[in-house]
């Protein structure tokens, strides 16, 4: 489909290539070693727009397609292939790339800040831009790998592979208790990897019992899996199929996270720098809610509905308990990373509502999320690199001496709360109007997110940039040029998306009702139909005849 050229495997290699390409520049070239960063991932944004204009939402639902035999023994090809949810979310990510390249120009110049907060004697270490610069590309590559890999080994490889450039980026440039949070963030993510394996080795066991593959072996294809257990062709013992589906399930809980399994987030997002936060927030976390609509609710669909209701309940909690802890914060950077544990509930409850509804919700809210976090933590980013301080008490009247780093701040806080005009509350609308109609309690609980949001985001703005200029905010300067670049597309989309999200939802929605289809759900019905008000009166008037 879409002709010969491989434009997956292209896009996937790029920034792959790229980031070696930084990795090797000589030592001093720091300028050319971000200059390439950038002209590389603006390069896939090139790619990644032409793939989207090529992209026929009435057409096959797996698009640029390709397959190639890989390890012949065990049937792994490597298969790519793109519908709706997969293309919006690899847009996403190229859209991101350049703006975190442009907003991370410096985080990788100054020396590491030590332990005891103290930055070391000395300078940096000599190759330390080129190694943030290409670790960052080589993220890039393996995220674009996991929204579009349709072989499950392939998607497994990559899911794991991502955690090493990130426990580098996270533990090599990031603050203080860099090396805590680089663990954590690593063993979890480990744990939920290894779980996962067991249910895929366990997967292909039994798609060899039912020889799948059509040579005796078994088979990581997953549309031709997909296809077999909506055909009934597959038929998986239910003990089984729960127990793979918990496994799988697991391991994207994690990655997403999933309120009780989301302790590592607060720490690695505090820690890392903004840009490498944006990272783990906008694009590998998205990995995971990705990875249940993929794989979990199509290979499993028995096992997703029984399930559904306990993900949903565990989503809602995360919902309140993210904003509830929120309120409480004093750090900047981990109060933005308690909204987007609140914020990943709402996905989660979208995807398990298993409504057309909730599925185009969460998939438009992913988009949104991931640009309103990400102008959220750079604009906040910005600011503590200005005052040298992360703690909300060292604030006050910053929108008397940088009004521009304000006035983008508060819309950003308010995009995060869903302010009708800006793109998270369509998202967010949907979400909640498709939970509602097949989990009406869920649904109503939820809606205590909101009004949270609403009072965790004014305040941190009531403190941090309005009352009397503090000691030591006077000296903050408002945004420079290359800020505005980085802060103008995101402000632009959040504005655009949220007046006018057609352009997503049409592209979405077809791939959104295959997966409904696979899943053998259908929108519930209202419990209390409207019976037209002609429909009683020609029945009386019938009647009085007699």
């Amino acid at each position: 489909m879409n002709g010969d050229f491989p434009w997956l495997t292209v896009m996937a290699a790029l920034p792959f290539v790229g980031g070696l390409v930084v990795a090797a520049l000589p030592a001093g070239k720091r300028v050319l070693a971000k200059n390439t960063a950038l002209a590389v991932t603006l390069a896939e944004l090139v790619l990644a727009i032409i793939v989207t204009v090529k992209f026929s939402p009435d057409g096959d639902r797996f698009q640029f397609t390709e397959s190639y035999a890989w390890i012949k023994s065990f049937g792994v090809h490597w298969s790519l292939g793109v519908d709706g949810i997969g293309l919006v979310l690899i847009l996403l990510t190229a859209a991101l790339m350049p703006i975190l390249v442009l907003a991370s120009w410096h985080d990788a110049d100054t020396p590491q800040v030590s332990a005891s907060g103290e930055a070391p004697s000395g300078k940096a270490a000599p190759r330390s831009t080129h190694a943030f610069f290409a670790l960052m590309l080589m993220v890039e590559a393996m995220v674009v790998v996991s929204f579009a890999a349709t072989d499950i080994f392939v998607f497994y490889i990559f899911f794991e592979a991502m955690l090493i450039p990130m426990y580098f980026l996270i533990g090599g440039f990031g603050g203080a208790q860099r090396s805590y949070a680089a663990v954590k963030f690593l063993l979890y993510n480990l744990l939920g990897g290894l779980v996962m394996l067991a249910a895929v080795v366990a997967l292909y066991v039994v798609t060899a019992n039912h020889d799948l593959g059509g040579t005796g072996q078994g088979t990581f294809d997953l549309v031709r899996i997909s296809q077999a257990v909506a055909t009934g062709e597959l038929d998986m013992n239910p003990t089984a199929e729960k127990a793979m589906f918990l496994g799988f399930m697991f391991a994207f809980a994690i990655k997403a996270p999933l309120w009780p399994f989301h302790t590592w987030l607060p720490d690695t997002m505090t820690e890392a720098t903004p840009g490498v936060a944006v990272l783990v927030t906008a694009m590998v976390d998205k990995v995971g809610t990705f990875a249940m609509l993929r794989f979990c609710l199509e290979i499993f669909p028995d096992a997703s509905k029984t399930f559904a209701p306990v993900i949903v309940t565990l989503a809602v909690i995360g919902i309140i308990y993210g904003a509830l802890l929120a309120v409480g914060q004093t750090d900047i950077k981990r109060l933005i990373a308690y909204t987007s544990i609140s914020h990943f509930g709402f996905i989660i409850m979208g995807i398990f509502a298993m409504t057309t509804q909730g599925h185009s919700g969460a998939t438009l809210y992913m988009i949104n999320h991931g640009f309103s976090t990400a102008a959220l933590l750079l604009i906040a980013g910005f600011l503590i690199s200005r005052r040298g301080s992360k703690t909300i008490a060292d604030f006050g009247g910053v929108q008397k001496v940088a009004p521009v780093l304000a006035g983008t701040f508060l819309v950003a806080g308010l995009a995060t709360l869903s302010l009708p005009g800006l793109a998270p509350f369509v998202s967010e609308f949907l979400v909640l109007v498709g939970t509602y109609s097949r989990y009406e309690a869920a649904g109503l609980f939820a809606t205590v997110g909101i009004i949270l949001a609403a009072l965790y985001v004014l305040v941190l703005y009531q403190r941090t940039m309005t009352g009397p200029v503090k000691a030591g905010v006077e000296k903050i300067r408002d945004l420079n040029v290359r800020e505005l670049v980085v802060v103008a597309p995101l402000m632009a989309v959040l504005l655009v998306l949220g007046v006018y999200p057609k352009p997503i939802l049409d592209v979405v929605n077809p791939a959104v009702e295959e997966t409904m289809s696979q899943v053998e759900r259908t929108d519930p019905k209202p419990s209390n139909p409207i019976v037209p008000a002609a429909q009683p009166l020609a029945a009386e008037t019938h009647g009085g005849s007699k």
